[in-house]
């Protein structure tokens, strides 16, 4: 793998993905799906738009990502999403077969870990890639949110 194309590079498209759902007023959580250094899905919460409590980044990504391969496995491909995956999106993400789940911030209240939800026993799951920089966009998304109730 080139040295440009490493974790901290598709992590930081998936924080620009973020920053677009914090623009248009969603929680900031944005994914991108990548194989072979490729990226195939590249998309952020759209909860919010489309009054969907399903539509969440990772969900959309799995959607974009099949649609593009033609079919429904994703086992030669890397998430990158800015916050650790809930356990609907463990859930979808099992099915798909993914090979490898990259996460920035955890979620301690509903990732995947501190809810117990399994993922495919091919998956690996690896967070903290920019971490800080996901918790940091989540913190102000809501302190400014607080503040216009």
């Amino acid at each position: 793998m080139d040295a440009i194309f490493d974790d901290e590079y598709f992590m930081k498209k998936a924080l620009q993905e973020a920053e677009a759902a914090f623009e248009k007023g969603e929680v900031p959580v944005g994914a991108v799906i990548v194989v072979d250094n490729r990226i195939i899905a590249r998309t952020h919460n759209l909860t919010e738009l489309l009054n969907d409590v399903t539509a969440h980044a990772e969900m959309q990504a799995i959607t974009a990502a099949a649609h593009f391969l033609g079919g429904k496995y994703l086992n030669k491909c890397t998430l990158y999403v800015t916050l650790e995956p809930c356990q609907m999106c463990a859930g979808a993400l099992y099915w798909s077969q993914i090979s490898n789940i990259v996460y920035g911030a955890k979620d301690e209240k509903r990732g995947c870990g501190v809810m117990g939800t399994k993922l495919h026993p091919k998956t690996i799951l690896r967070g903290g890639i920019l971490a800080t920089e996901a918790s940091e966009l989540m913190t102000r998304f809501f302190v400014e949110k607080r503040n216009l109730n």
